[in-house]
């Protein structure tokens, strides 16, 4: 075989759109079914499970953490083995729509924290009322989709596309909340990422999309 300097189609670039699974943790049974000539944007966009945050800024960071224990003995003095005892994953963006919606999933709020009031006299009116919990209450853990360019060639009729899918992810970093002169207000957010019982963060998976039939 010929050598090849490499494949600028495996090159990715370009933002991915992020949805949350209201109901809380994610499971593969309540993904939808990825359909023909579809992209799965616009499949989640259509299933009322899923809400779409919108504009996002400085991308989607998916950062994994591996801890490594050592074993050190008399006669190297390098480490002579090392073992996996600890992961760590998580996912980073900033919300570019200051919505309420999206604060309280920045600030992993309880959904009755929440309320929206419509044609009241004083107009529609979301109220998000700011709690510090209590001891005992259960961190809030939301399911994550995005859905962001692909990798390999594709033919004219077709489009490929990546699809992160996070099961269990919970906010927990600082979220500020701003309103500036010269910049717009946006939630900066950190996402750690918990294994189902399986002992599974999620899934990537690379889809090539079929044309419609």
């Amino acid at each position: 075989m010929a050598y090849t300097r490499g494949t600028s189609a495996n090159i990715i670039v370009g933002a991915a759109a992020l949805f949350t699974y209201e109901a809380g943790e994610l499971a593969d049974g309540n993904l939808p079914a990825y359909a023909a000539g579809e992209s799965y944007k616009d499949t989640l966009q259509d299933d009322p499970g899923f809400r779409n945050v919108g504009y996002t800024m400085n991308g989607l960071e998916l950062a994994f953490q591996p801890d490594f224990g050592e074993v050190q003995v008399d006669q190297i003095l390098d480490v002579a083995k090392l073992y996996k005892q600890g992961m760590q994953v998580n996912l980073n963006t900033a919300f570019a729509e200051a919505t309420l919606e999206n604060l309280l999933f920045a600030i992993a709020g309880q959904d009755s924290d929440l309320v929206a009031t419509a044609g009241g006299a004083g107009g529609d009116i979301n109220e998000l009322t700011l709690n510090s919990g209590s001891l005992g209450e259960c961190p809030v853990e939301r399911g994550l989709v995005a859905v962001g360019p692909g990798t390999g060639d594709c033919a004219p009729t077709e489009q490929v596309e990546r699809v992160y899918v996070a099961y269990r992810a919970l906010s927990i970093e600082n979220v500020t909340v701003s309103a500036k002169r010269d910049e717009p207000s946006m939630f900066e957010v950190s996402f750690r990422l918990l294994p189902e019982d399986g002992g599974s963060y999620g899934k990537i998976v690379d889809r090539n999309i079929p044309a419609a039939p």
